[in-house]
């Protein structure tokens, strides 16, 4: 379970920000919520089940979900995949004379296995400055603690990281090194790393692959997801994956053929989606099916929905943590709505999965559906700096409107709009 996530100096971020998963102690207008939406990891401490990031655009939300994409890629990647010469990807705030040199500050504190863990690092382009690891029952505990090159580890870590610390590079996390070389511990906090899912709303496509691959399997998951997107109304009564081999014949003579070699060198099949849908009569009777292709006949909603459902299932079959940013890109506001509540409920929710996402959707903004902990905003300085702040820092009333409210810049985080009249010229026509 993500408890918070803190980034500093990274893209619009310049002082360090967190997005805190913890519950207030606050209750709801609806205590439904406070039922439904909160849940115990501890006897101390109680989590969200979601949270939604409110903005401007270019405010900064996208930025806060790259921020925890890069964090994850690196953890993942930064010991195999480069070499000593190789820089770190890292974009520092860029906007101030004072931070374009400093390192990078990534942290995040999770629930695993029984036990509160944070984990962290800081990082330019060219080596890690610092990286940490502590853990906790009830007193929180160094693991190890890397600063200018020297690492030092507990007598816990030090039975999977002992000799490790010259094989790592100065431009590769300690962490990843011992995760690769089969540090029980390591592989542990890497897995939770992969099951977090971040996904942009607006390039769903990548994550259909996921969703067909499940259909394919068959078993609870197939069927779960068939059944999610016919309940969204589609008017779809079905849908089949197919699996079809590609020989050089189904590839079109006008591709050259060393490019067609390649390409089957690297994909032999393709996979086709349809949807069945009912026909009907004069009488209006359902005769017979109609089969539909999924990319050339059906919505761009219907495709996201599709897209998204494997994931968003998987992450509530794991009850791990699922980013998406513009969740409500091409889907109609009741869409979205279904899928916050299948995450915001007891019932569909049992293994308290967390949903984190960026919108622009202030349908979404009800004290009916979030509490105030789990609304979030992004606002830029006169600096270009992003801050990130919580509906939960205001005190206003449990029954305030909280759409109206933001819409009118009470909570501010929304764009600043000049005279547009002076964007088409002078509405009486040139001046002589």
């Amino acid at each position: 379970m993500l408890i918070r996530f803190s980034v500093g100096n990274y893209q619009s971020f310049n002082e360090i920000v967190s997005l805190s998963m913890v519950a207030a102690n606050i209750t709801a207008k609806n205590k439904d919520l406070d039922t439904n939406n909160v849940f115990d990891i501890s006897q101390n401490i109680k989590l969200l089940k979601s949270a939604a990031i409110y903005g401007a655009n270019a405010s900064g939300k996208s930025n806060l979900i790259q921020a925890f994409g890069f964090m994850r890629w690196f953890i993942l990647n930064s010991s195999r995949e480069s070499t000593s010469a190789d820089p770190i990807k890292i974009e520092p705030f860029r906007l101030s004379t004072q931070t374009e040199d400093e390192a990078s500050f990534f942290e995040v504190i999770f629930f695993l296995n029984g036990k509160r863990y944070r984990y962290g690092f800081e990082a330019d382009i060219h080596k890690i400055h610092s990286e940490w690891l502590y853990h906790a029952n009830k007193k929180e505990t160094n693991l190890f603690f890397r600063e200018d090159g020297q690492i030092k580890m507990s007598k816990v870590f030090r039975k999977e990281g002992k000799g490790l610390q010259d094989l790592t590079r100065d431009n590769a996390l300690f962490l990843s090194v011992v995760e690769q070389w089969n540090g029980p511990m390591a592989q542990s906090i890497l897995n939770w790393f992969r099951q977090v899912g971040i996904i942009s709303g607006l390039d769903d496509r990548h994550y259909r692959g996921f969703t067909m691959s499940q259909i394919i399997k068959g078993g609870k998951l197939s069927d779960d997801i068939i059944d999610f997107v016919k309940k969204m109304d589609f008017g779809i009564t079905d849908l089949k994956v197919e699996k079809d081999e590609i020989s050089e014949e189904n590839i079109s003579s006008n591709i050259p053929q060393g490019l067609k070699k390649a390409f089957l060198d690297k994909v032999n099949y393709i996979h086709t989606v349809t949807t069945s849908h009912k026909k009907y009569d004069d009488d209006l009777k359902p005769i017979s099916m109609e089969v539909f292709d999924l990319d050339a006949n059906e919505s761009e909603g219907t495709k996201k929905t599709f897209s998204l459902a494997g994931p968003i299932l998987d992450t509530l079959k794991e009850g791990s943590t699922l980013i998406i940013d513009e969740l409500d890109a091409r889907l109609h506001p009741l869409i979205t709505c279904a899928i916050i509540n299948i995450f915001n409920s007891n019932s569909t929710n049992p293994k308290n999965a967390q949903l984190i996402f960026a919108t622009h959707d202030t349908n979404l903004l009800s004290n009916k559906r979030f509490r105030r902990d789990q609304i979030w905003f992004t606002e830029k300085d006169r600096y270009g700096a992003t801050d990130l702040y919580s509906l939960v820092e205001y005190k206003i009333r449990n029954d305030a409107s909280f759409e109206s409210d933001y819409i009118s810049g009470k909570y501010g985080a929304i764009p600043y709009l000049g005279n547009n009249q002076t964007l088409v010229g002078d509405a009486d026509g040139p001046k002589t």
